[in-house]
C-alpha cells in the first residue's frame, strides 16, 4: 500500500501536534514555537514493514567489508584537497557555505573543469538559469564535455534524475533554494531544508555518488536553516574573508574524512579562484617599515605554519570609555591581554581606544599569538617601531609570565625560510630547538619582550 504523508505542526518546547499552525502553542503559551513535520499516515502493518526492510538491510562482520577499491577524487586543487584531507570520499556529503558573492559556486565550476575530463559531473541549480551558467562557465574557462547543468528545485525531481543519469558527482547550488512539495512551508524554512538534506543525503548514501551543497549563510555568519543540516552532511566547509580583499581562506568546520585544522587559501581573480601555496608571502606583502604598531608572528593552522602580520593601534580616548575593536582575533582576549599589560607590566591603556587588525582577512584564534598582539599594543603606546626583521610567538599568561607553546621548531623554520633573522620566543622553547640562520631569543616576561623586538 502506498505510503501516505501530510505534514503536521509540532511545538519543539512541550510536543503539542496541530493540523494547523499557531503562533502561540496552545498547550505551553510560547510564542513561535510551532515547527511543520512530515508524517507518514499510511496503514501499512508493522510485519510488512519488518519483511520489506528485511530484504535490503542486514547486518554485516566488519572483517568482511572491503576497502581495497577505496580511493578519492584529486580536485586538481591543491588547497582544497588539503581542507578535505585529500580528495573527495566516494558517497560524501559535502556543505559549502560562506558570504554571498565570497567565491562558492566559483570555485565548485572550476571542480568540474578538472575533474569533468574523466567524470560525469550533474551540476543543479536553483538560482540560475541554464544560460546564466553558460555564461559563468565561459567566463571561467570551463568546457567539460561531461558537465551536465539542470535548473530545478523539486528535490523529488532532482533525486529521480541523479539515478537515470548515475553521475560520478553531483552539486547543488543552493540548499536553501530545495524544496518537497509534500511540504506546505515555502523554500528556506527550517522544514524544507532538513527534509530536503536528507532526501539527497540518502540518494548520494545508496548510489555512492559524493555530492557537494551550496548553504546560504544568516546575518552571525553561520550557515542559515537548522543545525541538524550540519549534522547529517559529513563535511562542513566554510568560505571566509572580506569581499572587497582578493584573499579567501577555505576552513574545514566539521570534516568526517579528514582533519578539521587544515584552511585552504585562495586569491580571486577576474578568472576565478587561484590557490595561493605559499600564504606567507602574500599576507606580508605591502607590508610597513619603520612603522609603531606592527609586528610579525607565526601561526599553526593545521599542519601549516603561518606568518601573519599584526597591528595594534593605541590613542587617546575622547569619551569616557576606551573603545575596544577587534578584527580577526577573539575580543575576550584582547581583553585578557589588557589587564595584564597594566597589572603587570606597567603599560596602561584604560584611557586609550585600542584597535587590533590581523592583516588579509585572516582569523587566528590561537593563544599562541598573544605575545605578538601584546608587543604591537606597547609599540604604538610608546611610538617605537619593532624591528623588521623579529617575529614573535608565544602565549601570556595571567601572571605576566611567557608561556611555551607547540611546534616551536615549526614556526622557526618558516620564519627563517622568509628571510626573518631574529625571532622572540618563550624561554621555555629553547631547550627543544635549533637554529643556524637566525637569532633565538627566549623571554619569560612582557617586559623582556619588548627590549628585545627593539631595533
Amino acid at each position: 500500500m502506498a505510503s501516505k504523508i501530510k505534514s503536521v505542526y509540532i511545538c519543539s518546547e512541550c510536543g503539542y501536534e496541530s493540523p494547523k499552525w499557531y503562533g502561540k502553542c496552545p498547550s505551553c503559551g510560547e510564542w513561535n514555537t510551532m515547527n511543520e513535520e512530515i508524517k507518514d499516515t499510511s496503514k501499512q502493518s508493522a510485519t510488512a514493514k519488518t519483511r520489506s526492510f528485511a530484504s535490503y538491510s542486514k547486518p554485516y562482520a566488519i572483517s568482511d567489508i572491503s576497502t581495497e577499491d577505496e580511493h578519492r577524487y584529486d580536485t586538481g586543487c591543491g588547497e582544497l584537497n588539503r581542507v578535505l584531507g585529500g580528495g573527495i570520499v566516494k558517497g560524501s556529503l559535502i556543505l559549502l557555505g560562506g558570504d554571498p558573492g565570497i567565491g562558492k559556486s566559483t570555485v565548485l565550476m572550476q571542480i568540474c573543469q578538472y575533474l569533468g575530463d574523466t567524470l560525469k559531473i550533474l551540476y543543479i541549480s536553483g538560482e540560475e538559469s541554464k544560460r546564466q551558467l553558460k555564461l559563468r562557465a565561459i567566463r571561467l574557462g570551463v568546457t567539460s564535455p561531461n558537465l551536465y547543468v539542470m535548473t530545478e528545485t523539486d528535490v523529488e525531481v532532482i533525486c529521480e534524475q541523479i539515478k537515470n543519469l548515475k553521475p560520478d558527482l553531483v552539486m547543488i547550488d543552493s540548499i536553501q533554494t530545495m524544496n518537497l512539495s509534500e511540504l506546505s512551508s515555502s523554500p528556506g524554512s527550517i522544514t524544507q531544508v532538513r527534509e530536503s538534506a536528507n532526501m539527497l543525503m540518502r540518494t548520494a548514501k545508496g548510489l555512492d555518488i559524493p555530492m557537494f551543497i551550496v548553504g546560504h549563510v544568516n546575518k552571525e555568519g553561520s550557515i542559515a536553516g537548522p543545525k541538524v543540516l550540519e549534522h547529517i552532511v559529513d563535511t562542513v566547509l566554510h568560505f571566509e574573508g572580506d569581499k572587497q580583499m582578493s584573499c579567501r581562506i577555505l576552513r574545514a568546520v566539521k570534516n568526517r574524512y579528514g582533519s578539521t585544522n587544515e584552511i585552504g587559501v585562495f586569491e580571486m581573480t577576474d578568472k576565478g579562484l587561484n590557490e595561493v601555496a605559499n600564504p606567507s608571502v602574500m599576507l606580508l606583502s605591502g607590508r610597513p617599515k619603520n612603522v609603531s604598531g606592527t609586528c610579525v608572528t607565526c601561526t599553526i593552522e593545521g599542519s601549516r605554519p603561518i606568518l601573519a602580520e599584526t597591528q595594534g593601534l593605541a590613542t587617546q580616548s575622547g569619551y569616557g570609555n576606551a573603545r575596544r575593536m577587534v578584527t580577526g582575533y577573539d575580543y575576550n582576549r584582547l581583553s585578557m591581554v589588557l589587564a595584564v599589560l597594566e597589572k603587570r607590566a606597567g603599560y596602561y591603556f584604560s584611557n586609550c581606544d585600542t584597535y587590533i587588525n590581523i592583516v588579509g582577512g585572516l582569523r587566528v584564534d590561537e593563544p599562541a599569538i598573544d605575545l605578538s598582539i601584546a608587543m604591537a599594543l606597547i609599540s604604538s603606546l610608546k611610538d617605537t617601531p619593532i624591528d623588521e626583521n623579529a617575529v614573535v610567538f608565544g602565549e601570556i599568561g595571567l601572571a605576566g609570565e611567557i608561556r611555551a607553546v607547540s611546534n616551536a621548531q615549526m614556526r622557526i623554520n618558516e620564519a627563517v625560510r622568509l628571510g626573518f633573522t631574529k625571532i622572540i620566543l618563550p624561554y621555555h622553547n629553547l631547550k627543544g630547538v635549533s637554529c643556524d640562520d637566525a637569532e633565538l631569543i627566549g623571554v619569560k616576561n612582557i617586559r623582556q619582550a619588548f627590549e628585545a623586538v627593539g631595533q
